[in-house]
């Protein structure tokens, strides 16, 4: 789902796998919350990323991440985790992101994806069908 004000918002179940021996959220989990949303964002524009990895040859990698850690998921919780594009650039895009319980922030996080050869995972540039339909999401 969009929020009008271009946030893509995924829900995730917190389960116990997804947590340490606390019942609190491994840390390292919230990247894997935040990849799903990305994921499901990027399904929403009509693309797919082994179909764009078999008839292109193109990857989608992590670059960068940058976390902030505010308060912890626990076992059981139900969270929202949102995706917005803040940049897009000629082989990178930024997000934005926050997992939320309800409308408290538990983590936020900036994350630089970077768009990559399959064959050589050297950058390319974003192809022009994906730079138009993702500049909808920035609009």
């Amino acid at each position: 789902m969009t929020t009008s004000k271009g946030e893509f918002l995924w829900p995730v179940r917190v389960y116990y796998e997804d947590t340490d021996s606390g019942g609190v959220v491994y840390y390292a989990n919230y990247l894997k919350f935040m990849e799903r949303a990305r994921t499901e964002w990027l399904r929403t524009r009509g693309f797919e990323q082994d179909a764009l990895r078999a008839e292109q040859g193109l990857l989608f990698a992590v670059r960068a991440v940058e976390l902030d850690y505010r308060l912890p998921a626990r076992f059981n919780d139900a969270l929202t985790v949102s995706a917005e594009l803040d940049k897009a650039g000629g082989a990178s895009l930024v997000f934005v992101q926050q997992v939320r319980r309800g409308d408290t922030v538990l983590c936020e996080g900036i994350i630089k994806i970077v768009c990559l050869e399959e064959k050589t995972f050297k950058p390319r540039p974003l192809p022009r069908n994906i730079q138009q339909a993702l500049s909808k999401g920035t609009e």
